[in-house]
């Protein structure tokens, strides 16, 4: 006969009703007999939790933490039912029954203990009472036990979680980089293509100017070789025959066409200063084109659990509900923020955000020490947006309003680290909107907290190039 409690407790299988046998536990936190999990799958197509039908793996875990908790509550339970009813165990020493507890010796003893040498000013209890009184301790540190455990097979869930989301964050950015390595490649090849195409066809072009002159010239030598035949058979003649050809055929040999400049003009080789020269520079040069520079890159694992940010780390937007995230310590749980994922605590540093306003936002720098997952920070320096009124706030100071012709489009953010202010601009009219001072004594973090549907976005700087002179 199955055992049944009289109130819902965490030991007992919601499908047989009985205390768990072989348990094991669903991506949902679920847990189940094993047996009794199977035997309803089996007559289902999907493999649904009993409970909330989320989906679910087809082979779920053990889990062991809970499996040991359910075999102890089995065997205190046998304990109890094995225990005749009423025994009472008599005193080793007088024969009689032992009806007190020495609170001194904490022991049980009949009442001519009590009144023996061994036990003189002791204090007693009667046996139930004494029973009941630790009882009840020993419940309440099962109770704290049992919270313990519980407590693990949350953080064990949770680290299910983490090891899974640590799979999918090395999936998708293993993707993102050969993704991204592709585009230099084809990029290289398309180059390397362009340039070894610009050789061939100037190979073409002066091989094509080389095989014109040496046509010409080997016309020539056959025209001079004719004349040279046709005057040494004049010489070769009869004195009478020769002196009546003679005038022609010096006519001939005087009127031979001019032979082609053996010296070859200049550029007649291939110019391999230009196709080598600088190359590797050149082909950087023209990667700027295709590639950008973000000052700042978000950092996902500190984004709210409503934030979603995109594969490139320079949009974000609010979600009302998306897939759960694990919890870590750099994660922002009670804010919709996500920070940069460099700090500064030097020098001047300068980003530009892209806002489009439809409920609220802000950004700006906070301190590495902040705590994030109080209910109310402090530490940072922001201009916000909300409802339509702008604002600059660093709690405990009192906000400040500002009052806009126009909603800001682009901003720009300059921090000086070491004079100690943080500056924001309207890039779409090039105006300075406000200046925070503060003496900067920790590292700082960009950042950006929104509650906006649509995105925010880090724009890309252009890259210069100088060289040292």
């Amino acid at each position: 006969m199955s055992r049944r409690f009289s109130k819902a407790g965490d030991y007992y299988c919601s499908i047989c009703k009985d205390i768990f046998k072989d348990p094991v536990v669903l991506t949902c936190s679920h847990n189940f007999c094993k047996d009794c999990l199977k035997r309803r799958w089996s007559r289902t197509v999907m493999n649904l939790c009993p409970l909330c039908k989320k989906i679910s793996h087809k082979d779920p875990p053990r889990n062991w933490a809970l499996k040991n908790l359910c075999d102890s509550v089995t065997l205190n339970l046998s304990m109890e039912e094995k225990a005749p009813a009423g025994s009472e165990d008599l005193c080793s020493l007088h024969s009689e029954k032992l009806k007190l507890f020495c609170l001194d010796h904490q022991q049980p003893v009949c009442v001519v203990c009590r009144d023996s040498r061994a036990h003189t000013n002791h204090r007693f209890s009667p046996i139930d009472e004494a029973a009941e009184d630790y009882k009840k301790e020993l419940r309440q540190q099962l109770k704290s036990t049992q919270d313990q455990i519980k407590h693990c097979i949350k953080v064990q869930f949770n680290w299910d979680q983490t090891a899974q989301h640590i799979k999918a964050q090395t999936q998708t950015t293993e993707s993102q980089i050969r993704e991204k390595f592709k585009r230099l490649q084809y990029f290289l090849t398309k180059e390397e293509e362009a340039r070894v195409s610009a050789l061939r066809r100037e190979e073409e072009q002066k091989i094509g100017m080389m095989r014109i002159k040496i046509l010409t010239l080997s016309r020539q030598i056959e025209s001079l070789s004719d004349t040279i035949k046709s005057t040494e058979q004049v010489l070769q003649s009869e004195r009478i025959t020769f002196l009546k050809n003679y005038q022609a055929a010096l006519e001939k040999v005087k009127q031979r066409p001019p032979v082609e400049d053996s010296q070859l003009g200049p550029g007649a080789l291939i110019d391999v200063a230009k196709h080598l020269g600088n190359l590797t520079y050149n082909i950087w040069n023209k990667m700027k084109e295709v590639v950008s520079y973000s000052p700042v890159i978000l950092d996902p694992n500190t984004a709210g659990s409503n934030l979603f940010v995109f594969d490139d780390l320079k949009h974000v937007l609010f979600v009302e509900q998306q897939s759960p995230l694990p919890q870590n310590p750099e994660r922002f749980e009670r804010h919709p923020m996500v920070l940069g994922s460099k700090g500064f605590n030097s020098g001047t540093h300068s980003w530009d955000v892209e806002v489009r306003s439809d409920k609220s936002w802000a950004v700006g720098v906070i301190r590495e020490s902040a705590s994030k997952n109080k209910g109310n920070l402090t530490g940072y320096w922001e201009l916000q947006y909300c409802d339509g009124v702008y604002k600059v706030s660093s709690p405990p100071d009192a906000d400040e309003f500002l009052f806009m012709q126009e909603q800001l489009q682009r901003i720009r953010v300059t921090l000086n680290w070491e004079k100690g202010t943080l500056s924001f601009f309207d890039l779409g009219t090039n105006t300075h909107l406000y200046t925070f001072y503060q003496a900067f004594t920790e590292r700082v973090f960009p950042y950006i907290n929104t509650i906006n549907t649509k995105q925010l976005s880090i724009l890309p700087k252009k890259v210069m190039v100088q060289f040292e002179m």
